[in-house]
């Protein structure tokens, strides 16, 4: 993917309902973006001091954002695989709402990075927000 041309003091800061509202029910439905901000990674592949590098938007802000397919554990199941070779991401805390227009249309999880086997792994410092869809409007269409 080439990097994207950005003008002279542009920062990719997007609100909670910007990545949510805009970019990720965009990436969902098919729509295609002015520029490519966001990159497509299998994050549970890599390392999380490996994913700066797959950013397409290379700064010195220490945030990067991806799109990712959605892993399950089991072929039939709900949870979610979020184990890398060396550690795994756990989930801290409760889902936080991403509201638009007094209505719910996503929801936010927070990750912490852990090295080692659950549950024994040493926590690190590393963080990572997942946001998905939740919207009726988005579901009777026939996405979710």
């Amino acid at each position: 993917m080439a990097k994207p041309f950005l003008p002279p003091g542009f920062r990719f800061h997007p609100t909670d309902v910007e990545l949510v509202w805009y970019y990720l029910k965009r990436k969902v439905i098919g729509k295609s973006m002015q520029f490519e901000a966001i990159s497509e990674v299998e994050l549970y592949k890599f390392s999380p001091w490996e994913l700066p590098e797959k950013s397409c938007l290379h700064a010195k802000d220490l945030e990067w954002y991806f799109f990712c397919p959605r892993d399950r554990k089991y072929p039939n199941g709900i949870r979610t695989n979020r184990a890398t070779d060396i550690g795994y991401w756990k989930a801290t805390g409760r889902d936080r709402t991403v509201m638009h227009n007094s209505c719910i249309v996503g929801m936010k999880k927070t990750l912490i990075f852990h090295v080692g086997k659950p549950p024994k792994g040493n926590r690190t410092d590393w963080v990572m927000y997942e946001y998905r869809l939740e919207s009726k409007e988005l579901a009777d269409a026939g996405y979710s």
